[in-house]
């Protein structure tokens, strides 16, 4: 019996040490998620700017020629999952993707993604991990961006579209595709005012620029929210492997007591039974004497 309550023991003490790490990993997460939370704000207003730059240069630039050049493959910015215990977060990006898959040029960022898209038969020609901090998100942009860029020259691909995840509050994930390339110039606003500004570029070159810096944000856009929404998913996992915890916990907690009780119990039922048999041992010499002096009185009297 002291040996099942030290088992029992031993089993609460390696739950209790476990809902440690589990809320020590969800802390980590939420402070990833607030942190690339507070960064989007500043890239979105980065892309801002460059956007109303965009719109107040195309005016300026004659339109785009035409330029015979072959047809290329669509290519695919997957941003998936880096580490475990995110649920389904990289098969919701890659089902988002659906036939695609095989008929693009697939970058695939996130080392959790690329070993699942190994088991899945995604062939990814470029992969890359990502960042344990958003500091390294505009790294990492750089990167994919000279990727990108590199293909499109050789017309390799001729149309890209980022695949990414957001975390919605009380709608969990959902996954945006959107178009990066080529590059709609007539979504971008116009100027509010009619001033020309001063240029020391020609506005073509110029607009070769900013577009290439634009694509740049907008990739950093979304590992930021690939980012915050995988760390906010594995909060959500996290949440539910400590209700599981709790669960258990108290079910050990509450075995343990029952141990117990039925130890006590036993010990008790012990005690009375030594006790029970001492007094058998000591009252059988006394009977036996009583026994002996009736004997002897009635000796006596006959």
């Amino acid at each position: 019996m002291t040996e099942r309550l030290a088992e029992i023991s031993a089993r609460i003490e390696g739950v209790r040490q476990l809902g440690a790490v589990v809320n020590a990993m969800r802390g980590i997460a939420a402070a990833r998620a607030q942190q690339a939370r507070r960064q989007l704000l500043a890239v979105d207003s980065y892309a801002a700017t460059i956007a109303a730059a965009i719109g107040r240069v195309v005016a300026l630039a004659p339109p785009p020629a035409s330029i015979a050049r072959a047809s290329g493959r669509p290519a695919l910015v997957l941003f998936c999952a880096e580490q475990g215990f995110a649920g389904a977060f990289s098969e919701r990006v890659f089902d988002a993707a659906g036939a695609d898959l095989s008929a693009s040029d697939l970058f695939l960022i996130g080392s959790r993604g690329a070993t699942l898209g190994a088991e899945r038969g995604v062939n990814a020609g470029w992969k890359s991990a990502m960042p344990a901090h958003t500091d390294g998100i505009p790294k990492l942009a750089d990167c994919i961006t000279e990727a990108l860029y590199g293909k499109i020259a050789t017309a390799e691909i001729d149309r890209l579209d980022a695949v990414f995840s957001q975390w919605r509050p009380g709608g969990g994930v959902h996954v945006e595709r959107r178009r990066l390339f080529p590059m709609d110039l007539s979504v971008f606003p116009p100027p509010r005012d009619r001033n020309c500004p001063l240029l020391n570029l020609p506005a073509t070159t110029l607009l070769s620029g900013l577009t290439a810096d634009y694509m740049h944000a907008q990739l950093c856009n979304a590992a930021l929210h690939a980012f915050a929404a995988e760390n906010e998913a594995r909060m959500e996992a996290m949440a539910s492997a400590r209700r599981q915890i709790e669960r258990q916990l108290a079910a050990l907690q509450a075995r343990q007591r029952l141990v117990r009780q039925d130890e006590i119990t036993a010990e008790i039922i012990e005690l009375a039974a030594g006790e029970t048999a001492m007094s058998d041992v000591f009252a059988a010499p006394r009977a036996a004497a009583r026994k002996a002096k009736r004997e002897g009185g009635e000796a006596d009297r006959g």
